[in-house]
Parts: structure tokens; sequence; C-alpha cells
């Protein structure tokens, strides 16, 4: 197989936590330089041959199901921004995946099929040059973004282009049955003559990444973003998706070079290797890092870096808010909706807003060799294994703290309870009026509390200007204090 090196820039450390780390360390970073460009002895990526954009012939909704499926309910066009639907065909490896090693290949050669959906800006202009690529989860049974739902605001305003890949059979086996005639021919199983997959392992999810990410930066006759020329190409994937990208930047990204980076979310107790080429960040709730993250701790040193979130869960009022209308138009139903949890579903504490923070900073890292900073850790209490120490508000201790739990109106739980999945939702639960008047007997020193907080997390990169300003001005406006 061909294999490609994007060239980015790496910075060198400020310091490392021994002798061993930083020799490793110098083995795989090149000289210092914010804008330092790499050159190493590996071939490219094979080119994968693109398809579109699909046409689509009637509206998101129609019963004929010929559109894009989870076609965005957001009007793009008002915004700058078209979707597009392309088919991305080739031929993949097979890889061996040791855990926080590099892999090889097993076999080589299997055909596959699959699609990208593009969201970018119509105009060069409008264009910031940097593509966020999203691992399409499928632990419901199909395919579905999330960090879409987290911080399409912030990727829309900014001007970045963002491609979703159907990489995994659980997901384009479903798009095959949803519309035979729009998705018939699509294939990640290397389907033999009568019908039956032969690889059934997603063993080609690897390389239909690297793949896809090449087909974005080094287009041959279309180009999935148009005009759009790409300076950075960013992986993302959210919880399964990210327990994927974990493999993949431990064994097939030392192969590939396709990425300059990686944000994974919500992460499932994966271990990151130490000698990385490229930054890797993990952003995590309070229930990744409660449930599995805690196990698999590491420093934040060279180009990893950990942040981990207090008050939120690991799935979000947002991301429910973005996605069970999808649900509901294209499937019929959403699987949240027979969910009986104990509490309401999803933390409201804006999780989103850090994620958009790190992304600039991990954007940051690669364009100008600026480390991202550290965050503290959440605070494990000294009895059962597992468990988050938390305060009197039942607030877990420690980690990013945003105003909304540094200076709470409400207790967020990262974790909820009852049957099935619920408790991943967590839970966020309004103080009542007695509470609220002991806490903040004046508006102006509760708006004062939050502005403060609010700062020092803009100050530490933890939250971006206009969110802070917005956090702010809602404190303003809300009653809290009045009565």
């Amino acid at each position: 197989m061909r294999v490609s090196l994007a060239r980015v820039p790496f910075p060198m450390p400020r310091c490392f936590a021994t002798i061993a780390v930083f020799l490793a360390t110098l083995l795989v970073m090149p000289p210092a330089g914010a804008a330092a460009q790499v050159a190493r002895s590996a071939a490219e990526v094979p080119a994968p041959v693109v398809i579109g954009p699909v046409t689509a012939s009637a509206s998101p909704g129609d019963p004929s199901r010929d559109y894009p499926f989870f076609a965005s309910t957001r009007d793009l066009a008002k915004l700058g921004y078209v979707e597009q639907e392309f088919f991305l065909q080739g031929t993949a490896n097979r890889y061996s995946t040791p855990p926080a090693q590099t892999g090889s290949i097993i076999s080589e050669d299997h055909s596959y099929k699959t699609r990208l959906i593009v969201r970018r800006p119509a105009s060069s202009a409008r264009f910031n040059g940097k593509v966020v690529v999203e691992w399409l989860n499928v632990t419901n049974g199909h395919d579905q973004e999330q960090t879409w739902y987290e911080i399409d605001e912030h990727l829309l305003s900014a001007g970045y282009a963002w491609v979703g890949v159907s990489a995994q059979r659980v997901g384009v086996n479903y798009l095959r049955t949803w519309n035979p005639a729009r998705y018939g021919t699509l294939d990640v199983g290397q389907r033999d003559k009568s019908g039956t997959e032969t690889i059934t392992d997603d063993a080609l999810s690897y390389d239909i990444m690297s793949q896809a990410a090449q087909a974005l930066r080094a287009p041959t006759r279309i180009s999935p973003l148009g005009r759009l020329k790409p300076q950075v190409i960013i992986a993302t994937g959210h919880s399964q998706s990210a327990s994927r990208l974990s493999t993949y930047v431990n064994s097939i990204q030392p192969l590939s070079r396709a990425f300059d980076a990686f944000a994974l979310e919500g992460s499932l107790a994966n271990p990151i290797r130490v000698d990385l080429t490229v930054p890797v960040w993990k952003v995590l709730s309070e229930y990744d890092v409660e449930a599995l993250e805690g196990r698999v701790r590491r420093p934040d040193e060279g180009l990893f870096r950990s942040w981990e979130v207090a008050g939120t869960s690991h799935n979000t009022r947002r991301a429910l808010d973005a996605r069970v209308p999808l649900q509901r138009r294209d499937i019929g139903t959403a699987q949240e909706d027979s969910l009986d949890c104990t509490e309401p579903i999803g933390t409201t504490v804006p999780f989103h807003h850090v994620m958009a923070a790190g992304l600039e900073r991990l954007v940051r890292w690669v364009t100008h060799g600026t480390p991202m900073p550290s965050a503290p850790p959440l605070v494990f209490a000294s009895g059962p294994p597992g468990q988050l120490a938390r305060d009197r508000f039942g607030m877990a201790l420690g980690g990013i703290r945003l105003s909304q739990v540094a200076v709470p109106i409400a207790t967020s739980n990262g974790t909820n309870s009852g049957p099935g999945t619920c408790d991943r939702w967590g839970f966020t639960v309004p103080f009542d009026d007695a509470k609220l008047a002991a806490l903040y007997p004046r508006h102006g020193g509760y708006v004062s509390r939050v502005a403060k907080v609010t700062g020092q997390n803009r100050r530490a990169g933890f939250i971006l200007p206009g969110d802070a300003a917005r956090t702010i001005s809602e404190a303003a406006r809300s009653p809290i204090g009045t009565n």
C-alpha cells in the first residue's frame, strides 16, 4: 500500500516528566519552529474515486427518501454553506492493531464503496482553511454525527468545512436498507457474488478514513470540497467512534500520516501512545472519566492533552435536541423517546463551549506550534474506586468548571439512573427558589461571580470570547437575585 505524510508543524516540547520521555519524543519530533515543515520518505495514500455530488430528487422527510440520510435541518444556504453527499470507492487494506503500537498490513486490495456527507462554505472567501472530518457514530444502529450536533454553530460561524464519513458496516448496511435505490451499491464488507459479506469486523474502516482525508487534501477528478483548498484536516469522533479513532491514532496514523490532529470526544478507556507525531486531544465529560477514562489517565506531555469537564454527561441535552428531530423524520422514532430515566435526561452545562475553545487551541497547535493548555483533572473520592468527589450541591470537584458549575443554579450530574442507557445521559435539576435566594440574595452579586469565573476560563483558554460574553449576558438577563 502507498502511504502519505501530511506536512504539518510540530512544536518542540517545553518539559518532560522523565529523560526517557524526552529522548523518545526527540526521536519523533523535528526541529523547533512554528511553521516548520516536515518531509519523510513515505508514498501517498491511494486516492479513492469520488462520485458526486449525488443528486437528491426530494426534500428531507419525503417518503421517497431520495435525499441524504440525516440531512441537516439548518438553513445552511442562508449561512453561506452547502450540504452535499458523495460516494467514495477504492481498495483498502486490513491491519493488525496492537495496543498503543503501530500496526501492519494483514491483507491488501479489498474493494469498498461508501459515502461522505459534506457541509462546507459555498465560497473560498468564507472558508477558514480548516476541515473537521467526523467518524460517524453507529451505536444506535445507523450513522449519526455528534461533534456536528455539539459545535455546529461554531463551525458555521468560523468558516470550517465539516465532513462525515460512513466508515463502518452497521451504518452502511442501514443505509442500504433505508433507501436501496440511493445506497444499495454501498459496501464496506466486500460482498461476494451471493451478496454475503466476507469481511465482518470493520477492518476496512481505517483505510476508508485515510482515503477520505486524501480525497480532501489531494483530490483527483472530483473534489468533495469544490474549489476549497484545506490547510488543516482534523479527525474527530464521539464515544464508539472515538474508540475507533484511538486505535487509528495508535496503529494507523504512523503509517498513513493522513490527519494533522485528532479530537477524541468521550472516548471509552482507550490508552494513547506516548510517541505521537501529531497533536491528540481528549475532551471528556465527568461521566466518561468516572465510568471508564479514569482507568487510563496519563499526564499531559508532548503532543497529548486531556480536558475533563465537570457537570457534563456523555450525551448532552444539546445533542438530544439536535438528534431527535432527525431520527423522527428519517426513521420514524427516536431511541430516546422510550427512555424512562429517574431524572430528565441530559445535562445543560455547555460542554460545547469547551469543545469549541479546544478546537481553536488544537488548530493553533497545528498551525503555530503553540501547545494547548493543560486543564485540572476531576477529583476522585477516597471511597469506592471510580467515584468522583462531589461538593454540597452534588457537583463533581475539579476539572474545567464553567460558571454553571462554579456558580450553580442547578445540580448537574454526569450520571443518571434508570434502565438502558440512562446512566450516560446525566441530568440537570434546578434549585428551588428558597435555595436560590439563600445563595444569591442580590442580582449584581450573582452576575459578578459569573463574570469572574467566566473571565478566568476565557483567559485559561477553556471558553471562547463570544461564548464568554453570552454567558455573562445570560446571567445579567436572568431573574436570579431580583426577588
